[in-house]
């Protein structure tokens, strides 16, 4: 109980006030991402300098799962080098289909809260949505 309870808080938290939920216009890599299958749509904003994720936005709608773990996704990636971020995408979708190891669930930190939401299948895409957008955005413009 006490587990749901915080994934609930977090969850809460970060779609009620999302730090990172905001235009950014001085952005160099944009790309949106769609979940059909809902409605959710957000436009993931980077400003990526010399490699490293410097700053981080989205905006967009979708439900709390979408929003909240695009703000969680965010926490983690600014001030990454592209490469880590994409190794960040890479364990969020090992914890997903439940084959991550314990360091990639720490490395994760609080979007580790999603770690059960493959038991709910509906959600899976909607958890994903701002990871498989950064996940793309960023292994296009890897050099």
């Amino acid at each position: 109980m006490e587990n749901r309870n915080f994934y609930n808080e977090i969850l809460t938290e970060h779609n009620l006030r999302p730090a990172h939920k905001h235009d950014l216009p001085d952005a160099n890599l944009v790309l949106e991402g769609v979940n059909p299958s809902c409605g959710d749509d957000i436009w993931l904003k980077l400003k990526v300098e010399e490699g490293v994720i410097r700053d981080g936005a989205f905006v967009g709608d979708g439900c709390a799962v979408s929003q909240a773990s695009a703000d969680m996704m965010l926490d983690l990636v600014i001030g990454k080098k592209k490469e880590e971020a994409v190794e960040l995408a890479e364990n969020f979708f090992s914890m997903i289909r439940g084959t991550a190891k314990e360091e990639e669930l720490q490395a994760l930190e609080e979007a580790s809260v999603l770690r059960d939401i493959s038991h709910m299948p509906a959600r899976v895409k909607c958890a994903v949505l701002g990871w498989r957008t950064l996940s793309e955005m960023l292994e296009e413009n890897i050099k």
